[in-house]
C-alpha cells in the first residue's frame, strides 16, 4: 500500500510539461491518487461477491462527495500558496476559517457514510474501510506536512 501511495503522491510532486495549467494538473494527479486508493481499498478490503455488489456502488458515491468536499481543501491550499509571500493576519484568518470549515464538511460526510455502510456491511469490515481510508490520507497528509511552509505574516517578518 506505501509503495503505491508513494509513487502516485510523487507523481503528484512532479510537474508534467503537457499541463496546460496547474488546475489541469491538479485535477491529472487527482485522479491518478484516487485510482491507486481504490485499488489500494480493493485489494485491503477482502470482500465477498455479495459484499463487493453492494459496498462498490456505495463507495462511489461516497467518493465522489469526499471529491467535491476534498476539492474545497486544495482550493484552501491553492489560496495560502497564492497569498503565502503577502500573508496578512486577516487572510490568514480567512485561509484558516476556509480550512477548518472543509476539515468540519468532510467529517460530517464521513460521519454520514459510515452510518450508510453499516447498512450494507458489518460493522467490523466498515471499520476497516474506514482505517484504510484514514491510513491512506496519513500518508498524503504527511507529505503535505512536509511540502507546506508555516505561515509567517508580513507583521511577523517586519519585527524581524
Amino acid at each position: 500500500m506505501r509503495k503505491l501511495l508513494f509513487i502516485a503522491f510523487v507523481a503528484l510532486l512532479s510537474v508534467p510539461t503537457w499541463a496546460q495549467s496547474t488546475q489541469d494538473y491538479i485535477e491529472v494527479e487527482r485522479g491518478l491518487l484516487h485510482a491507486e486508493r481504490k485499488a489500494v481499498v480493493a485489494k485491503a478490503m477482502v470482500l465477498t461477491d455479495e459484499e463487493a455488489k453492494v459496498f462498490w456502488p456505495l463507495y462511489n458515491e461516497y467518493n465522489e462527495q469526499v471529491y467535491k468536499s476534498k476539492t474545497k481543501k486544495v482550493k484552501v491550499i491553492a489560496d495560502y500558496a497564492d497569498n503565502f509571500d503577502n500573508m496578512t493576519d486577516a487572510r490568514a484568518d480567512e485561509i484558516m476559517s476556509n480550512n477548518m470549515a472543509a476539515d468540519l464538511e468532510l467529517l460530517k460526510l464521513k460521519i454520514n457514510y459510515y452510518k450508510k455502510f453499516k447498512k450494507i456491511l458489518s460493522p467490523s469490515k466498515v471499520a476497516r474501510y474506514f482505517q484504510i481510508e484514514a491510513k491512506i490520507d496519513a500518508m498524503i497528509n504527511a507529505e503535505l506536512a512536509v511540502q507546506i511552509p508555516l505561515i509567517e505574516s508580513i507583521n511577523d517578518a517586519v519585527k524581524k
